[in-house]
């Protein structure tokens, strides 16, 4: 419930500080009040939790059905989880037991999330700083300065691939590959499915960790953003979902 009014379903997204509301939604939110698409100071309430201070942003894509988006500003001063084996966003004041956990850097700019992990590609490892994006429903989406730099398109087993043009006549070409090994901290995930684009436009700016990535850990991120805690999920060893 946004503004004590506004009844609205919106997507958690990771990659987001603030919330957005989408163009195609379904139901009104006629009390969210805009200004140069930007709504400042509103109230959500998400079960029996209220957060105020929500700045919205107006015009944002999202998910299927969703009408608008909810970023980690809602978690601000709190560690929270991310408990995918019990499908819950837990919140606490002070860390929780993290047996059974590993840990790794966490990169915190602006909104968003960032980590590293090793890539093992032709047998040499590449560090790659990935962006958490909930918005990716598939597993890696690299980078074009990477995937340029590293020569994916002839290093990396090519799964699917798509052709669109613009009217121009000019091509976006998306890849899809299996990535041999991905390690973060201790943790090895085997024949990832890594995604990339080639051809003649190339708007991919950076590497992203997309959803069916995030679903094989459950996640505790610290109050202060300096470190998160990870461990294998029940999806650890699923299918990879196929973008091609």
């Amino acid at each position: 419930m946004v503004n004590g009014k506004d009844s609205l379903d919106l997507m958690f997204q990771i990659a987001m500080e603030d919330a957005s509301l989408s163009p195609d939604r379904t139901r009104k939110a006629d009390h969210i009040l805009f200004k140069n698409e930007i709504s400042n100071g509103n109230t959500v309430k998400i079960g029996s939790k209220e957060y105020k201070n929500i700045r919205f942003f107006d015009n944002e894509l999202t998910g299927h059905e969703a009408d608008g988006k909810i970023g980690t500003g809602i978690f601000k001063g709190k560690a929270f989880k991310i408990d995918y084996d019990n499908h819950q966003f837990v919140v606490y004041d002070t860390m929780p037991d993290l047996e059974g956990y590993s840990s790794t850097p966490l990169f915190f700019n602006d909104g968003q999330f960032f980590i590293a992990a090793d890539n093992i590609i032709d047998n040499q490892q590449q560090e790659v700083y990935f962006l958490l994006q909930s918005g990716y429903s598939g597993g890696i989406l690299y980078s074009n300065e990477f995937a340029d730099g590293k020569q994916l398109d002839q290093k990396l087993k090519v799964s699917g691939e798509k052709i669109l043009k613009n009217s121009a006549g000019q091509s976006v070409i998306t890849k899809q590959g299996i990535l041999p090994f991905l390690k973060i901290d201790n943790i090895v995930l085997k024949d990832v499915s890594a995604g990339f684009f080639a051809g003649d436009l190339k708007t991919q700016k950076v590497s992203y960790f997309g959803a069916d990535l995030l679903r094989r850990f459950n996640w505790i991120f610290d109050a202060d953003r300096n470190r998160v805690y990870i461990q294998k999920s029940k999806y650890f060893n699923a299918p990879y979902y196929k973008i091609i």
